[in-house]
């Protein structure tokens, strides 16, 4: 059975997947947005929500108890709708810095992509990055030889991930149907989450993303026992989100689609 037989599109997520080993550009980002308005907040907090909206990530942060309690302690109050305004405004500059240098290519990415449009799957993608954020990421990644046929950003469908409404957009433009025949790349809970409730199989990326949050050299630099625990631990918290396949980077995609495939 070829993999044009099972699937028609294959839709990846941008950072911690496609660009951005480890998923680091959005942390620093929001560690700073916070930073500046005196509320510090943790790499693990950053990472707890990544995947939605940004927005939405921004409320997810507001609405820890720490995270709150340092607000009220801050301003004296609880944060409110304008806040949120705020630091999205604050934060859009910090994103598309971040992001840009964060966009190289993870490792077999391109190579993936080329195998995947000669056995004729057409490729998308969708992010939690507004369009404002992802125009330096698009530009650095076409440099690179990464152009998908669809982008979808946040705030371009009424409701961001775990909702299905962004994979929803991209099958009805690209003409694609049914939901089983698509493939949801992502290595955040909440974008497996979202690709289980498409109907999509869907494929969570423990190494190079956001599930185990390490540059890659700082995942070199693991002991051999670390490495393995920790990846251990990544790949079951994305079979738990309801992953189908759990793979460690991109660059194991095809080889395990055609293994599915053939078994």
């Amino acid at each position: 059975m070829t993999l044009k037989s099972r699937f028609d599109l294959v839709i990846f997520d941008w950072a911690g997947t496609m660009v951005d080993f480890g998923c680091e550009a959005p942390v620093k980002a929001l560690i700073e947005a916070f930073a500046a308005d005196g509320i510090s907040i943790d790499a693990p907090a950053a990472r707890r929500d990544m995947g939605k909206s940004k927005v939405d990530h921004v409320r997810a942060l507001l609405a820890i108890p720490s995270v709150a309690d340092a607000w009220r302690t801050r301003f004296g109050r609880d944060s409110e709708a304008g806040d949120v305004e705020r630091l999205m405004t604050r934060l859009g500059p910090l994103m598309r810095r971040r992001a840009e240098e964060a966009s190289e290519l993870i490792p077999g990415a391109l190579e993936a992509l080329q195998r995947l449009r000669a056995a004729g799957l057409k490729i998308a993608s969708s992010t939690g990055y507004t369009r404002d954020m992802m125009e330096p990421v698009l530009a650095r990644a076409a440099a690179q030889g990464y152009v998908p046929e669809h982008v979808v950003c946040s705030g371009e469908t009424p409701a961001g991930r775990p909702a299905p409404l962004m994979i929803y957009k991209a099958c009805a433009e690209l003409g694609v149907w049914p939901l089983s025949r698509v493939v949801k790349v992502d290595d955040a809970e909440v974008g497996v989450a979202e690709g289980k409730a498409a109907g999509a199989f869907t494929v969570g990326v423990a190494a190079s993303g956001n599930a185990l949050g390490l540059s890659l050299a700082a995942l070199r630099g693991l002991t051999a026992s670390e490495r393995v625990s920790r990846l251990d631990a990544a790949r079951k918290s994305l079979m738990n989100a309801g992953a189908n396949l759990v793979i460690d980077s991109v660059a194991d995609l095809v080889p395990a689609l055609e293994r599915m495939s053939d078994a």
